[in-house]
């Protein structure tokens, strides 16, 4: 045991020897102290720690600052699409707008007679039995109660129930209320033109009390009579289909109404013509 403490001692003292003499070689060739490496030494553990703490950093606020730099053109390009969107629907209103009014010159051109007050549709009342518009015009428009409101293009919206002095209701031909003499153009056969309560089809007008003789064709149009509130030739709808009423004596037709009430903008309200 003395033998191999005694060998074990040797090794170490061979060791530190060579391990101080290769610390003076190098300290001599470098310039550096004994102590100096030994700290260098020590601390090349932290110094590399550091170095990858401080390179790890370097990412993180790389990616910090091109996060935030695509963040912010992801920002500019919403606006941009919000912007591109916006001018879209301005032009698509503008097309519509265009559209209306090359509509009424026609229609006025056809009939100088007429004089029509515009309104905007502010607001919607409907449900299986009852349908009405607001508009934004009224009294102070020379807008009155009992007059007739139509399309651009002269089909019937519906008439005038209530106004103030800033806003009209309008009761749509839609109304179950609302009940207009019409015929049909092709053929003359006259009726009675109403909305609203068609079993399943609360989207179609009914022309009741044609004569069991009427001759009635599918896409036949249907129009005003005439009277002290409709000019005659004011466009309803369209034939879609036909049949005998309950009594088998008189018949009945369905409508397409001509005028897309759910999608109107605008309407025109009649506020004086020339009665034939």
């Amino acid at each position: 045991m003395r033998h191999l403490f005694s060998t074990r001692v040797r090794i170490l003292l061979v060791v530190a020897i060579l391990l101080t003499a290769g610390l003076a070689i190098l300290s001599s060739t470098t310039g550096t102290t004994v102590p100096d490496l030994v700290v260098k030494g020590a601390l090349a553990p932290f110094r590399g720690a550091a170095n990858a703490l401080t390179s790890q950093a370097e990412r993180l606020y790389s990616y910090m600052f091109r996060y935030e730099a695509v963040a912010a053109e992801n920002q500019a390009l919403k606006e941009q699409i919000s912007s591109m969107e916006d001018d879209a629907r301005r032009a698509d209103a503008n097309a519509r707008e265009n559209e209306r009014l090359r509509a009424l010159l026609d229609l006025t051109t056809a009939h100088e007679d007429y004089k029509l007050v515009d309104g905007y549709i502010i607001s919607r009342s409907s449900n299986d039995w009852v349908s009405t518009v607001t508009i934004n015009r009224g009294a102070s428009a020379g807008i009155e109660v009992g007059m007739c409101a139509i399309t651009a293009n002269g089909e019937v919206v519906g008439l005038v129930t209530e106004v103030g002095n800033n806003y009209s209701i309008v009761k749509t031909i839609m109304d179950s209320t609302l009940e207009i003499s019409a015929n049909i153009a092709a053929s003359g056969y006259n009726g009675m033109v109403k909305g609203g309560y068609i079993y399943n089809r609360k989207d179609m007008l009914r022309m009741d009390y044609l004569s069991s003789a009427a001759i009635i064709r599918n896409n036949d149009q249907v129009v005003t009579s005439g009277s002290t509130v409709y000019p005659r030739n004011l466009i309803l709808g369209y034939v879609v289909d036909a049949g005998f009423n309950d009594t088998g004596v008189a018949k009945f037709a369905v409508l397409e109404p001509a005028a897309d009430i759910g999608s109107l903008e605008q309407v025109f309200i009649l506020t004086e013509y020339t009665t034939e």
